[in-house]
């Protein structure tokens, strides 16, 4: 008996780390989940109109296989939506996934051939890089300056060779909080077209933004390739329900690809279908719930890090959105950011990711916490690791 290479590459580090957690529970620990982004687990939810929405779909019948490329009304919102932010799509540009992680999935199964090489920015969403090899391909790590939110362009051109396929940008990043501005996007669509690159852009975080305004890449997206992934899991707070959207931009260097993936589509059969109408009453309902949210968790995040910058041993630089912090370690024992976590797991009941799971090269000597939880929950939080630190 036997399994397939390719899954030797795949890893979560958000929740692999979880299991050394739930081992520790079951020996009768009390431990504080600073691991996953998710809002709901902290206490955020939908709003009740998301949810009646829900439910009044299942009682009026919904509850059947839905068009394979999701509910028209839906996607033409997004559509709407999207063309917003400046991206030239329409309803038929759209295509309805379980997350934004099968909408991922598809496109790495539609672009990557043996060998292949991916730049995704280091750090990145682990699911980028296991994509990628599962596939057979190549995730390759370009830097992006923390402090500015700026990739290094002569980081990327350095990097791209005759089997690059595509640059991957996620902004808000996860797990950095760096949002790139319009001349960095409007930069990185050039290098993509000077090289025949697809780019996937990620903005499932694009209204979670504390200090400037967010700028879309649709606004600098011409008839450039373009692919937009993103969803209702974080700005919506839908994450338990699995729904995310993929957009093509209206370019002619994608009919081939917008001809494939629905195929894709068609073989996993359809997207939950009264999910799909919540979704639809998120985006045509009152939208000021996202404002409050947004803006408590500014407050988190500014007193996460004023904290963590006050400990001895630790910097942060300060995420621009999203909701996540990423301190480095710079004064430790220890051999590796994981041996780091866990022994702040093991010692003082706090749980976070290690950096490296986010790619060792740009990851490394770095770990990751949210800052979801209430401050009540933060304060005693960041007094255990400032007592680990010391």
């Amino acid at each position: 008996m036997k399994i397939s290479k390719r899954v030797a590459g795949v890893e979560y580090a958000i929740r692999d780390i979880a299991l050394v957690a739930k081992k520790l529970e079951k020996e009768g620990q009390k431990i504080t989940y600073l691991n996953i982004g998710d809002p709901v687990q902290y206490g955020f939810q939908p709003p009740e109109n998301v949810k009646e929405a829900f439910v009044n779909a299942i009682k009026k019948g919904q509850n059947y296989y839905a068009a394979s490329e999701g509910l028209s009304e839906l996607r033409n919102a997004i559509a709407q939506k999207e063309k917003a932010k400046g991206l030239s799509v329409s309803e038929d540009d759209i295509i309805i996934t379980n997350g934004v992680s099968e909408g991922l999935e598809m496109l790495m199964a539609s672009i990557v051939e043996v060998g292949d090489e991916v730049l995704i920015p280091g750090p990145y969403y682990p699911p980028y890089a296991s994509y990628v090899r599962l596939f057979g391909g190549v995730p390759v790590e370009f830097l992006v300056d923390l402090n500015n939110s700026t990739p290094d362009f002569d980081d990327i051109k350095s990097k791209i060779t005759s089997k690059t396929v595509a640059i991957c940008l996620i902004s808000p990043n996860n797990p950095t909080g760096a949002v790139f501005n319009e001349k960095s996007l409007r930069d990185l669509v050039n290098i993509a077209l000077e090289h025949d690159l697809y780019i996937i852009c990620d903005e499932i975080y694009d209204q979670i933004v504390f200090d400037e305004k967010f700028v879309g890449i649709g606004k600098v997206s011409s008839d450039s390739p373009i692919i937009l992934v993103n969803g209702f899991s974080k700005v919506h707070l839908m994450s338990g329900w699995r729904i995310g959207y993929i957009a093509f931009n209206n370019s002619k260097q994608l009919e081939i690809l917008r001809e494939n993936i629905p195929k894709l589509a068609r073989v996993r059969i359809a997207s939950n279908l009264p999910v799909q109408y919540a979704a639809l009453e998120s985006l045509r309902g009152p939208q000021n719930y996202i404002s409050e949210f947004v803006s408590q968790l500014k407050k988190r995040r500014d007193y996460v890090i004023k904290r963590l910058n006050g400990i001895n041993g630790l910097h942060c630089s300060i995420p621009k959105g999203a909701f996540y912090a990423f301190p480095k370690i710079e004064s430790t024992k220890y051999s590796s950011d994981k041996e780091f976590v866990i022994d702040l797991l093991k010692s003082k009941s706090i749980l976070t990711v290690h950096g490296s799971g986010f790619g060792t090269q740009y990851g490394s000597g770095h770990f990751r916490m949210v800052f979801l939880p209430e401050i009540n929950v933060l304060e005693p939080a960041l007094d255990k690791i400032e007592e680990f630190m010391a």
